[in-house]
């Protein structure tokens, strides 16, 4: 009995992973630039009320996503774009609904429902399987809607023509590299130390859009230090108060310590993230 339990197989539920990755991502704080539960951060049209909404009216789309992976699973990686997208849109129009219109949660609707419909593909598999899957599905993302775009309709179009950015869409592509090659450096001892190692190498893209590439930069060397000399919530709360006062705030580092959460518990046991009390499967 004994030894039959201990050889039974983890069960890796990746949409409930993202469910509670995004709760954990709301609940950290102090949150530089973000909103957490003491202040709205870099945002006037945001508040914890606002994400608890949110969250709660796209959580049950993380199921949906997996299930449709597992319904297409036999059809070829270029065609499961095609087969997410109209859910995707459904999921936004829910948040957007929940919201009045607010946009919290687009980046995280598009990487954790990338990654929970890679699951439902490849369902039980471990953190580098799901990514490489992800990959394979957006395998040409970057040059069909950036690269091959002639216009300047959207922020990400302009990124990528005015800094070569790839943003979302190229670390999707990527596998969700950026994240995969912090969580090897990381000593997996604090979430506030996963969200500022994200910060010091993430190109994100709502810095940029907020401050240009000084406000990126600015944010990057800011995080570095922290990372570098040590940091205590004191430290945190005057990054706060900093990024506040720029207008600046890293969203796309948030939306990427959520797929990190997820990715992290992914991992072999002697891997998983510490302390995690929603996250015990």
């Amino acid at each position: 009995m004994t030894g039959s339990l201990a050889t039974k197989p983890r069960v890796i539920d990746v949409p409930q992973l993202a469910e509670e990755a995004l709760w954990l991502e709301l609940e950290l704080t102090p949150k530089p630039g973000l909103v957490d539960k003491l202040n709205n951060g870099s945002h006037r049209d945001m508040d914890h009320g606002l994400f608890v909404r949110s969250i709660t009216a796209i959580a049950p789309w993380f199921s949906r996503f997996a299930e449709l992976g597992a319904e297409h699973a036999a059809k070829p990686a270029s065609e499961q774009l095609r087969l997410i997208r109209p859910m995707g849109m459904a999921c936004e129009q829910a948040m957007y609904a929940a919201t009045g219109g607010i946009n919290t949660h687009k980046g995280g609707i598009f990487a954790l429902g990338l990654l929970c419909f890679a699951a439902g593909r490849v369902p039980n598999e471990n953190a580098h399987t799901l990514c490489c899957e992800v990959s394979n599905m957006c395998r040409g993302l970057v040059d069909r809607e950036l690269a091959g775009r002639s216009g300047r309709a959207t922020a990400g179009e302009r990124q990528y023509q005015d800094y070569g950015l790839t943003g979302a869409r190229g670390e999707a592509e990527s596998g969700f590299a950026t994240v995969r090659k912090v969580l090897a450096q990381w000593n997996r001892q604090s979430v506030h130390d996963l969200l500022l190692r994200l910060m010091v190498v993430n190109q994100d893209s709502n810095l940029v859009s907020r401050g240009g590439m000084e406000g990126l930069r600015y944010v990057q060397r800011y995080a570095q230090h922290l990372v570098a000399h040590g940091w205590d919530r004191a430290a945190l709360a005057e990054m706060d108060n900093a990024l506040i006062a720029r207008n600046l705030s890293p969203g796309g580092s948030a939306d990427l310590l959520s797929v990190g959460i997820v990715l992290a518990e992914c991992c072999p046991a002697a891997l998983r993230l510490p302390g995690l009390q929603k996250l015990e499967l």
